[in-house]
């Protein structure tokens, strides 16, 4: 037995082996003779890798290990820590051979040869250059706006000259969407054809909070074998199991928490006597807070008819901020907690988080629970509009 235990063990460290895939990423840098280079990705187990080399006559390489395609980060002599920097790139490392040529002060022009999810990346960046061309003005303002609300929170300016300040930077961003909306379609368009694609399953992680749970479902059922089996593959189906979760149809997660006044807070307690909105909002959410006068009216209206609010706030990290907004805002008036995101020296623990097990990807979202603690409705992200919450609450309570 003991020699079997000891056999299978060498069979499982070959196997582990195998599953390893070295790369070799050799490359030129035009324009630099000399200096450093960093190289930065996640392995699918989690791990964050952050490598360097030298450059020698303009010359470098580096060599790794991964299990699949992943993508990465490579940097020269930058100039800010920025992903806007011109020494910054982007690349999609895959195992084998792979060539890369960089000009200095160019990164984001850098090519790559040997690596099939780079050369669809780039092939969709390509399509979407003319709509980047576009935004670039929009893009120098909302740059300039948040710069201007962020040296107005450094230097504890009023709240209320931080507040314009951050509501002008959101009308910019709003302007963003038209286009945004453009760019998702080509995205999609590429991810419907290419189900068995690494970047297709790794870019649609990112298109989810705009996806209503029968869409993510379709994308990620169409995936190969071979891509739901990846670490994208598998971030993906966890996606899509949480945005279920927080969907019609599913029982409603159960949580218990400290509310904003200190009291105890178990959403079991409202089961069979109350329908309860779940509404997941932040103190710095402009869409959020322009929403609030809405929503008090609707509280107005349905309270004593059989609904309650409970306000699932993303400001762990900022209590006064969250307080001073339920009290400017006049919405002490239901229920407040914290989403329960806590902040580690290696990432984050969501082993508490609400917003994790509804699903939650963008804010403002609501979730509408009935007396049986079933999920009857989902508006905002991967859901329907407002004005669809609007006539199911006046079907409930007519």
């Amino acid at each position: 037995m003991k020699k079997f235990i000891l056999f299978m063990g060498a069979i499982a460290a070959v196997l582990s082996v195998q599953a390893q895939q070295t790369f070799t990423l050799k490359g030129r840098i035009n324009g630099r003779e000399s200096g450093i280079l960093k190289l930065r990705y996640t392995q699918p187990d989690g791990r964050f890798i952050q490598d360097s080399t030298t450059v020698t006559a303009g010359k470098f390489e580096f060599k790794g290990t991964i299990t699949e395609p992943v993508m990465a980060y490579i940097s020269g002599d930058v100039k800010k820590p920025s992903m806007d920097d011109p020494n910054f790139g982007t690349l999609f490392l895959a195992p084998g051979d792979l060539k890369l040529v960089l000009t200095e002060g160019q990164f984001k022009t850098l090519k790559l040869s040997g690596s099939k999810p780079h050369d669809e990346y780039t092939l969709l960046e390509q399509k979407k250059a003319p709509i980047a061309e576009e935004i670039k003005p929009i893009l120098t303002q909302l740059q300039k706006a948040s710069e201007a609300y962020v040296q107005a929170k450094k230097e504890n300016r009023p709240d209320a000259e931080q507040d314009l300040l951050r509501e002008k930077a959101a009308e910019i961003r709003d302007q963003l969407e038209p286009f945004n909306a453009k760019r998702d379609k080509i995205d999609l368009d590429f991810i419907s054809r290419n189900p068995d694609s690494y970047y297709a399953a790794y870019m649609l992680s990112y298109k989810i909070s705009g996806l209503k749970l029968a869409e993510a479902q379709k994308y990620y059922k169409a995936f190969s074998p071979s891509v739901k089996a990846s670490s994208y593959g598998k971030k993906m189906l966890k996606e899509v199991q949480n945005l279920q979760s927080g969907s019609p149809g599913s029982a409603a997660m159960i949580f218990a928490k400290k509310d904003i006044n200190g009291q105890d807070l178990n959403l079991a307690d409202f089961k069979g006597k109350k329908y309860v909105l779940i509404d997941f909002w932040a103190s710095w959410c402009v869409p959020c807070r322009k929403g609030n006068p809405h929503l008090l009216s609707l509280y107005s209206k349905y309270k004593d008819k059989g609904l309650e609010i409970v306000g699932v706030a993303d400001d762990d990290s900022a209590l006064a901020a969250w307080k001073r907004a339920v009290e400017q805002d006049k919405i002490g008036v239901w229920k407040h907690v914290l989403r329960g995101l806590k902040r580690t020296p290696t990432g984050f623990d969501r082993s508490e988080d609400i917003s994790e097990g509804y699903g939650i990807h963008s804010l403002p979202t609501k979730i509408l629970i009935d007396k049986n603690g079933m999920i009857v409705g989902r508006f905002g992200g991967g859901g329907d509009s407002d004005e669809e919450m609007d006539k199911k609450l006046a079907s409930i309570f007519k």
